[in-house]
This record gives structure tokens, sequence and C-alpha cells, in this order.
């Protein structure tokens, strides 16, 4: 799903830097996927990028 998602933007000039791909949202008996798409400027790109440790998401610990 990803991947085709990926070349759908790239033939449309967007350009993806970061992905997620996982079960970070669920709900019983839901079928389907989501895709998010957001605009980043470089200050919170910086934001994103740094360390995080919570109960769904960790990186760069």
């Amino acid at each position: 799903m990803y991947n085709s998602a990926r070349k759908i933007f790239e033939k449309r000039g967007v350009t993806v830097t970061h992905s997620l791909v996982g079960a970070y949202v669920t709900s019983l008996d839901m079928a389907g996927c989501s895709i998010t798409l957001t605009m980043l400027e470089d200050e919170t790109t910086a934001l994103w990028d740094a360390p995080v440790h919570t109960a769904a998401l960790r990186w760069g610990m």
C-alpha cells in the first residue's frame, strides 16, 4: 500500500521525506487504511525529528 501511494505522490511532484507505516490508531472491526499528508517547514521538521519516547512512538533515543 505504502509503495503504491508513494509512487502516485512522486508522479504528481510530491516529495515524501518522512513516513510511518504501522498500526498507530486502531479500532475493533475497522478495515482499510488511512493516509495523512502534512507540509512541514524547517522548524516543524526539526521538531518531528527530535527524540521521542511515548507509548505509541519511539525513535532517536
